[in-house]
């Protein structure tokens, strides 16, 4: 792997205590790099349209302004060029999927050892995708890669959707869990169903079982219309 050292990473995390674990991280491993931070995603923006000139940012999946990918999605339309580590303190294979499908450049739990956060951002900067072992789908059956194939295809709404299926919730519970109509959730519903290839919420529930998928936060809000 090419050590490749960079000059400026943005961490932005709203806890200081995760913000403080990895500038230290950072300037042991990387003592000439600058290291700043936010905490919040308006105030990365900030930063970015300031001195947009990163080398990488760590974003952490739930702090304020963002949830799930809606935070990466933000900075990868406001700048496209920039490289994006998601992190996060739980990480289940749909949110990294969901990340990597996004543009991050990888996933980094923070329970991850010390050692193992500095060989991911070294890979990172050196150009490579992240994602720690036991959350790499590359081992999988094709019957598995391709179950995560389509929920890939899934948008954040649906995928909340999703979770409510799996929870064996009906439409009116789902409706009234999400604060949506019933014509919203049938809609939302039939959008899965035919994504994932499958004629059933029975069916739908037993693929997104067999490959342990885990709906992202169910507090976001879920649009009006099936996307």
């Amino acid at each position: 792997m090419t050590n490749v050292e960079p000059d400026r990473i943005l961490i932005a995390d709203d806890h200081p205590l995760v913000r403080d674990g990895l500038r230290t991280v950072i300037a042991a491993s990387f003592p000439g790099c600058a290291v700043v931070e936010a905490g919040s995603l308006d105030e990365a923006v900030t930063v970015l349209e300031a001195d947009g000139e990163c080398d990488l940012v760590l974003l952490d999946v739930h702090m304020p302004g963002t949830a799930g990918t809606a935070g990466l999605e933000r900075l990868r339309r406001l700048f496209p060029a920039l490289t994006v580590v998601m992190i996060s303190a739980a990480a289940d294979r749909s949110l990294v999927a969901a990340a990597l499908s996004a543009g991050a450049a990888g996933f980094i739990p923070k329970s991850l050892r010390r050692e193992a956060i500095v060989d991911a951002l070294a890979a990172v900067l050196a150009g490579d995708i992240y994602v720690p072992a036991e959350l790499d789908q590359t081992g999988e059956s094709e019957e598995n890669q391709a179950i995560w194939a389509r929920i890939e295809q899934l948008s954040p709404q649906q995928r909340i959707v999703l979770g409510q299926i799996v929870s064996g919730k009906l439409n009116k519970q789902i409706a009234y869990d999400l604060d949506i109509s019933m014509t919203t959730v049938k809609a939302h519903v039939s959008a899965v169903l035919g994504k994932l290839g499958v004629v059933s919420r029975t069916q739908a529930a037993v693929a997104a079982g067999k490959v342990g998928f885990v709906a992202p936060d169910g507090a976001a809000r879920v649009s009006r219309s099936a996307g």
